[in-house]
């Protein structure tokens, strides 16, 4: 781990974190990390992550609104699984059967933070149940403090993660869509932000894809005029 570490800032100037997250996560013996980023009102972005389940797991959890990395980053504490199976239902009735289709057994959240203030989370995840050894929670626990400091520098070289351009950024088009869908539907963008994600889980899809058909103009949320909610729109 102290290697890789100095891998960390050789990142392209619109990149936030640098290095082969791969061989971070063979370091920490688990299957996939992440990295998200706070921008907002309760939402992420996703600036590193290892191919795959690491990508799905957080869009699922940005798309529901719920799961660890989202307990993580509001309280600011440690949210460690390490075995999905014993996860109350209740907790989050959304997020764990797609956990368990995604052969997902273990999740271990670290909160980004600056004092008070959260910037992002670290999320490791693996197919097989177990705690973190000790060890492993060490090098997750010193990562997660080298990624806040590459995070703070990456934001003042490249641009705040709701910048202009969104050069490089995995859902500044849900920013976008999230404004159109404001002006469609009549409703404040947060609200536009709800209706996107309750499609995008209606019909078993990402958030981002959603986003990406209003953007292109496939797809349209309007007021329907009696007071009823918005309809949606669908174009070829």
């Amino acid at each position: 781990m102290a290697a890789l570490l100095h891998t960390l800032r050789d990142s392209a100037p619109e990149q936030f974190v640098g290095g082969d997250p791969r061989e971070y996560a063979r370091v920490l013996g688990v299957d996939g990390v992440a990295v998200s980023l706070a921008a907002g009102d309760r939402q992420s972005e996703l600036v590193w992550s290892t191919p795959g389940v690491s990508a799905r797991l957080d869009d699922l959890q940005f798309t529901l609104g719920e799961g660890p990395g989202v307990e993580a980053l509001q309280s600011l504490s440690l949210v460690l699984e390490h075995d999905l199976g014993r996860v109350p239902r209740s907790r989050w009735p959304m997020l764990l059967p797609e956990l368990t289709a995604l052969a997902v057994g273990a999740v271990f959240c670290f909160p980004l933070r600056v004092g008070a203030a959260g910037v992002g989370v670290l999320t490791l995840h693996r197919g097989r149940t177990g705690a973190l050894s000790p060890a492993e929670m060490d090098d997750a626990l010193v990562l997660g403090a080298a990624l806040t400091g590459v995070v703070l520098d990456g934001d003042a070289r490249a641009g705040n993660p709701e910048g202009e351009d969104g050069s490089g950024l995995h859902r500044v088009v849900v920013h976008q869509a999230s404004g159109m869908v404001s002006v469609q539907a009549g409703v404040p963008v947060a609200q536009a932000l709800l209706l996107l994600r309750a499609h995008a889980y209606r019909y078993g899809r990402t958030v981002v894809e959603v986003a990406e058909d209003v953007v292109a103009r496939r797809l349209r949320f309007r007021d329907d005029g009696q007071g009823t909610g918005p309809a949606v729109e669908v174009r070829g």
